[in-house]
């Protein structure tokens, strides 16, 4: 039964069919949300929030992911303006809204006036995928991190967020869960790098995957070493690893400003399929 105005409800695990169909049009766009529920079942416990559901005739035609995160799923202006009324009658207690530029933004619009000012608007972030073999050679030192790299891998994952979020994830107490989620990574096979002797190179990692899809996150070289291509063979050997052992097609999105960033996924053979924006409190 439908609670709530507009057709919008939370859904739960009788729904879990209903909303895999509906990941299931773009699965690759829709990699977080498609993960996020095969890993929880739709209960809310397990969510760390709710996945609402907009519904038209009985039918589930658009969703939300509303935890940390809100991500707006097969949304359209309509959808995204129903989401956004829902959440005004709460406090803001997500600290990004990310998804498909045109869903974000009419979400953001209609919910800018009552809810804080953000840290940082990114509104057009190419999404790129890649479901063939890269177009360069990927490094043969690149591979799957274990516990014992950790004291050379997390530095690296705290200066990588800091430079892309602006933040350190280990403000306000926050060091021993950040350091978790990376353990956390590399348990699950997720997290790679290169090192050479005890100095990392390169990293990324498996930020969530379907059966569809994986997607990269954490995409790191020191700065030191930059300039010298190690992020192109670097990515392209996790795109070999990826497809081989975890999903068929790797994506991504990037700033539109990281010109150096795209230049690299560009010569790996990654290629654009949408845009992305990212509201940041």
């Amino acid at each position: 039964m439908l609670t709530t105005r507009h057709g919008v409800r939370p859904l739960g695990t009788p729904d879990l069919d209903a909303f895999l169909a509906l990941t299931s049009r773009h699965p690759v766009v829709n990699v977080f949300a498609d993960h996020r529920a095969r890993t929880t079942n739709l209960e809310p416990r397990w969510l760390g929030g709710e996945m609402w559901g907009r519904f038209e005739d009985g039918d589930l035609v658009a969703a939300c992911h509303v935890g940390a995160n809100l991500v707006p799923v097969e949304a359209t202006p309509d959808d995204a303006r129903a989401f956004a009324e829902r959440a005004m009658t709460r406090s803001r207690s997500v600290s990004t809204i990310v998804g498909p530029h045109d869903a974000v933004e009419v979400f953001w619009n209609t919910v800018s006036s009552a809810w804080d000012r953000p840290r940082e608007l990114r509104w057009h972030q190419p999404h790129l995928e890649i479901d063939r073999a890269p177009a360069v050679e990927g490094h043969p030192d690149v591979r799957r991190t274990t516990r014992w790299d950790l004291d050379s891998l997390y530095p690296a994952c705290v200066a990588m967020y800091t430079e892309e979020v602006g933040v350190s994830p280990e403000v306000g107490g926050g060091a021993e869960l950040y350091r978790a989620r990376v353990q956390q990574l590399i348990s699950r096979g997720w997290s790679f790098a290169r090192f050479e002797g005890d100095q990392l190179v390169f990293k990324a990692e498996v930020a969530c995957a379907s059966p569809y899809a994986a997607q990269i996150q954490g995409v790191f070289v020191p700065p030191d070493r930059r300039g010298e291509g190690l992020a192109v063979s670097g990515m392209a050997a996790v795109v070999d690893l990826v497809r081989r052992e975890i999903a068929p097609t790797v994506s991504l999105y990037v700033n539109e400003w990281n010109t150096p960033a795209r230049r690299a996924y560009e010569r790996v053979g990654f290629r654009e399929s949408a845009r992305f924006s990212t509201v940041m409190f």
